[in-house]
Formats: structure tokens, sequence, C-alpha cells
């Protein structure tokens, strides 16, 4: 797998550099803002590239803007975008894209388990949504909302939808069948009232529904 890094803190930016080399992942660039990363990506793809929210000039959505645009113009290239705080209209932003998406509190950088998976489900065409992010819409509902329809048995399975988690993960999770998880699956995305498109794609758009349904409270 290779990877570019975008992020203007030096110390942060080495050593998740270093990390990733050590574990046998190809460090493409490592680079401060995000004009520099996009010629990085335009001259060398990598397949994914990782992301601060914030970098210069104004460290407000530098790396967010980024992410989107690396999407729309290199559809190849995933993006995982790291953000201190949990913020979750940033998640629905970048979500929009469609798939090959991620987006992770920095915290879990410190643990190379967790980044090291969530890099390579979105180089396979996945979505990841940080767990902290998850936890904190669980719950959350607005009336009219389509997620209303939903049970708290299927709200949980798109939790782990949410996640990026696979069928067979989230079978694991709840001590279910395969089919009994794809039940439940295309339960939720009849109650959403979801277009028939690709099935990745209606599960992206399942989980965009649920960050904002919640993200509105």
């Amino acid at each position: 797998m290779r990877v570019a890094i975008a992020d203007d803190a030096v110390l942060f930016r080495d050593g998740v550099a270093r990390l990733l080399s050590d574990l046998g992942i190809e460090v493409t660039c490592s680079v401060a803002d995000a004009t520099t990363l996009a010629a990085c990506i335009a001259a060398d793809p990598p397949d994914v590239a990782l992301i601060d929210v914030r970098m210069p000039p104004t460290h407000t959505t530098e790396g967010l803007e980024a992410a989107v645009a690396i999407r729309q113009q290199h559809p190849d290239v995933g993006v995982l975008v790291l953000s201190q705080y949990v913020e979750t209209e940033h998640v629905a932003d970048l979500l929009q894209c469609g798939g090959r998406a991620g987006y992770l509190l920095k915290e879990r950088v410190a643990a190379a388990d967790e980044l090291v998976d969530a890099l390579r489900r979105i180089a396979s065409g996945g979505t990841v949504v940080d767990p902290e992010v998850i936890s904190l819409l669980v719950g959350r509902r607005r009336v009219q909302d389509p997620v209303e329809r939903l049970t708290e048995r299927e709200r949980e399975v798109l939790a782990l939808v949410a996640q990026g988690r696979s069928n067979r993960a989230i079978a694991e999770a709840f001590r279910l069948t395969d089919k009994t998880v794809e039940t439940h699956i295309g339960r939720i995305l009849a109650k959403l009232d979801l277009p028939a498109v690709a099935d990745d794609n209606r599960r992206v758009l399942a989980v965009l529904t649920y960050l904002r349904s919640a993200s509105r409270m």
C-alpha cells in the first residue's frame, strides 16, 4: 500500500511517516499543506492520502477541502481525514464523495493497528468513521427523520456500517448469521428510502443519512 501524508505539524507528520514505513507501507510524500499535497498526488497518485482537517493558511477546513477535491479529481485515490475533535459536519461533507473515504480522531494514530486497518479498508473501496463519532451520535433522533423508522438493532447495525465494518464483522459483533445481517441491512436501506444503486454506494448513502440525522439535533 502507498500513502501520502499532509499535516503541518512536522513532528506528527514525521512520526506517522516513520510508523507506516516501519510497517512496510510506502510513503509517497510527506508535506505540510494542501497545495503541495495536490501536486504530489497529481505526479504520483498513492492508494490513500492521510490528511489533517486543519492546515495552512487559515487552519480551518483546508484539509477537508483538499480531501473532497482529491476524491473528485482522482477517484482511485482514497482519503483518510484526521481531526483532533469530533466534527460531524465534516464527516457528512466527506462521505458525500462516496466510498474510499474515512474520518478518524488523531488519537487513533497512536494505535498503529487501527490506523493501518482504516487505511487498508479505504484503499479497498470502503468507508471508515471514528467509533467516537458513532458513539456520540447513537440515540440522537429527530422527529420525522427516516432514521426514526429503524429498530434499535437496525440502528446498532447501521452504526457499525458507519465504522466501515463488513457484514461478516457485524455478524461476529452481534453473534448473528451473515444472512441475518444481510436482512437487517436490506431493511435499513429500504426504510431510509435510498435509491437503487450499487450496494457499496447505498451503504455510503445510509451512513450519510445516519450522520446527518444525528448532527442536526
